[in-house]
C-alpha cells in the first residue's frame, strides 16, 4: 500500500518536473522474476525505471541509508534491501536470488556508480541473471533531468540468455557485455531491442 501511495505520488511531480515518455513497456513480464538492467545518469534513475510500470521494482540500496530515521524504514515499505560498500554480502546476494526467484522485479545498474564509462560495468547483474533464470529485460534512461525536460524511458525485449546456461564463471563477462550492449543500442536508436 505504500508503494502504491508513494508511486503516485511520484508520478505526480514526475508530471510535473520531469516528463515521462515511456517506450516498450510491454517488453516487461507481467509475471515471474525479471532483472531490470538499466544505464545509472542519476540518483534519481530507481524512480524513474519503476514509477511507470504496474509491478512493484525493488532494488538493492547503500546500507547507510537504512540508519537514517524515517527514510531507512520508507525505503524497505517501498521494497529496498540493504548492500554494504565495497562489495556485496552473502546476505544481500541471497535476498536478491530470492526477490528475483519469488517472481518479482528487480532492478540494477550493471554499471555500478554514475556516469561509469561503457567498459567499467560490473558482473553482478550476469551472475544474478544466471543464477536466478530471471527474465533480463534491457532499460534505457534518455535524458538529463532538467526541469521541465521530457525523460525517456525505453525497455528492450528479455535477452535470451539460453546459450549461457550452465556456462562457467567465465560466461559472465560475455552476459554482462550483452546486457550493456543492448541497453547502449536503445539509447543510441531511441528504440526498444528485439530478442
Amino acid at each position: 500500500m505504500i508503494y502504491v501511495i508513494c508511486r503516485g505520488l511520484l508520478r505526480l511531480i514526475y508530471a510535473i518536473l520531469f516528463p515521462l515518455k515511456i517506450v516498450g513497456k510491454e517488453n516487461v513480464p507481467e509475471e515471474g522474476g525479471v532483472l531490470l538492467c538499466a544505464n545509472h545518469i542519476s540518483l534519481f534513475d530507481p524512480m524513474t525505471i519503476g514509477i511507470k510500470l504496474k509491478r512493484q521494482v525493488r532494488y538493492m540500496a547503500k546500507a547507510e541509508l537504512f540508519a537514517i530515521p524515517g527514510l531507512g524504514w520508507l525505503i524497505t515499505k517501498v521494497g529496498a534491501f540493504p548492500v554494504k560498500r565495497g562489495g556485496v554480502s552473502k546476505e544481500s546476494i541471497k535476498t536478491a536470488l530470492n526477490t528475483l526467484r519469488g517472481g518479482h522485479i528487480m532492478g540494477i545498474f550493471p554499471e555500478g556508480t554514475r556516469n561509469s564509462d561503457a567498459g567499467s560495468a560490473k558482473k553482478g547483474a550476469a551472475s544474478f541473471a544466471l543464477r536466478s533464470g530471471a527474465a533480463v529485460v534491457p532499460a534505457a534512461i534518455v535524458g538529463s533531468y532538467k526541469p521541465f525536460r521530457r525523460m525517456t524511458v525505453i525497455y528492450g525485449a528479455p535477452i535470451d540468455l539460453s546459450s549461457f546456461e550452465g556456462a562457467g564463471t567465465e560466461s559472465l563477462e560475455a552476459v554482462t557485455d550483452l546486457i550493456m550492449e543492448r541497453i547502449h543500442e536503445m539509447r543510441r536508436t531511441g528504440k526498444p531491442t528485439l530478442n
